[in-house]
């Protein structure tokens, strides 16, 4: 059982979202007539249609939060606590992100969104105190 196995898996998922990103953005570009030669700031990307911002919007999340998450998995694997609770938080992790993400990429009804995100916080919180909890073994009294 590791941490890993589940950072793995998010990181497979932002490489889906990255493709799902060009896979829109590059149309839609090609559609609004925009040279990616002469764009020099975001705000350039407006006129791309809100969908399309969604997927970007995602991917540029899924390099905020989850770079906790990738600390904390390593973090628990080389400290040697990937036990079964870890591996399971670490798998809850991956599973709320990318549910987060089919919200922000499709519906994106930021109150369900929020929630998600927050669940997802949640779990970090917990892996993280379960790490720190580790840190100091019970002392046998005499």
């Amino acid at each position: 059982m590791s941490t890993l196995t589940p950072l793995l898996a998010l990181i497979v998922w932002t490489f889906v979202i990255w493709f799902w990103m060009y896979a829109t953005r590059l149309p839609a570009m090609r559609a609004a007539k925009l040279d990616p030669a002469r764009i020099k700031r975001k705000e350039e990307l407006d006129v791309l249609p809100v969908g399309v911002k969604q997927i970007a919007d995602n991917y540029a999340h899924l390099h905020e939060q989850p770079t906790i998450f990738y600390a904390l998995a390593i973090y628990s694997h080389l400290a040697d606590m990937a036990d079964p609770i870890n591996v399971a938080l670490a798998w809850t992790y991956v599973g709320i992100r990318i549910v987060h993400s089919l919200i922000q990429c499709t519906w994106n009804f930021v109150p369900v969104r929020f929630l998600v995100f927050n669940l997802g916080t949640l779990v970090l919180i917990a892996m993280t105190v379960r790490n720190v909890i580790a840190l100091f073994p019970p002392r046998v009294v005499m």
